[in-house]
């Protein structure tokens, strides 16, 4: 039985969980903060994390904030705050469901004290890794504990300084999208943009979509808020001209399965993760990369240029990558 950690920040490590797991043989018990996804087969276990993060009471009534609680162990760990309630239940949860359900494999996307905590108990532990500058402590002791290294994204693709040391248990696959084997329809010859996700500010975005709208092109805008959402967003990826996205991971598989002509945003995030993988992007003409900071203005002009690109997304190796991210999973599995 494989176990199999899904970080609660964002979609994209559920979207990657989704994708995987109709590939594995074995049965899967996941566990996360996030809420059972809807679109999860029913017969799959999904076992809901207390949160971490929260004030809690220490024992003498005082209220504390976690991030006051030495939370990182002198640098050495990324969160284990002294004292917390919710993250003492959580990694008590992970550990009594491996002694109780025998998980000899356990999935890590992602979190450097849940490697450990895996490896301590023995089982086989994949480590999920994202882009960016990861040379920390905390990475390296995740990386160094790991039986194998995800990297959801193809090789070469962006600089991994802190995977040099440990390359002979990378397993690049290349980006995992949940649209992977879907077809997509005929282009249209309109000019349409699509705004995707949390990527521009609602001022920036109103600025851009008028502009935009005053040069003759159609935009959408989806997924900037709770009533923007779809649960369906590959028509409109597969029927824009050009969409403008956020530089993650999830994001960016979405975008090659599409085949779509980009603009990526390398939003503020740690490690600078999205920074790194727009300009790996740029530098193999997959996609026009803009700053976090990019003007209405700019956008305008990039998207422009965007309409004329013929990226060649094959090269994200999307085409395989979640069942390849399964094989690595299961090796060495009865």
């Amino acid at each position: 039985m494989i176990g199999w950690y899904v970080h609660h920040h964002g979609f994209g490590h559920v979207s990657r969980f989704l994708a995987v797991q109709p590939h594995l043989r074995a049965p899967v018990i996941a566990f996360s903060s996030m809420p059972r996804p809807a679109e999860l087969a029913a017969d799959v276990e999904w076992v809901l994390l207390p949160p971490d993060a929260e004030p809690f009471d220490a024992p003498d009534g005082t209220r504390v904030d976690p991030r006051e609680a030495e939370p990182t162990a002198r640098g050495h760990l990324h969160w284990a705050p002294h004292g917390h309630p919710g993250h003492r239940e959580r990694l008590a949860t992970i550990a009594a469901t491996a002694a109780s359900r025998d998980l000899q494999t356990f999935v890590v996307d992602v979190s450097a004290e849940v490697v450990a905590l895996a490896r301590l108990l023995g089982a086989r532990t994949v480590a999920v890794t994202q882009p960016g500058t990861r040379t920390d402590a905390p990475h390296a002791l995740a990386y160094g504990l790991a039986d194998r290294i995800v990297a959801p994204w193809p090789e070469g693709a962006v600089p991994t300084p802190g995977l040099a040391a440990h390359e002979d248990r990378v397993a690049w696959t290349g980006g995992i999208s949940r649209f992977d084997e879907r077809e997509a329809p005929d282009p249209v010859d309109e000019r349409r943009v699509l705004l995707l996700g949390q990527v521009l500010s609602a001022d920036v975005r109103g600025e851009l979509t008028r502009r935009l709208s005053e040069r003759g092109w159609n935009v959408t805008s989806v997924g900037h808020d709770d009533a923007s959402r779809v649960d369906d967003p590959w028509p409109l990826l597969t029927g824009s001209t050009v969409v403008v996205s956020a530089a993650g991971q999830n994001s960016v598989a979405d975008l090659a399965a599409s085949g779509a002509r980009a603009v990526v945003i390398g939003q503020d995030r740690p490690f600078d993760e999205q920074r790194a993988t727009a300009e790996g992007l740029e530098a193999w003409g997959l996609a026009r990369r803009a700053d976090g900071d990019v003007s209405a203005e700019e956008l305008v002009d990039l998207v422009e240029r965007a309409a004329g690109d013929a990226p060649d997304w094959a090269r994200w190796r999307v085409a395989g990558a979640a069942a390849r991210m399964a094989a690595v999973i299961e090796e060495r599995l009865p």
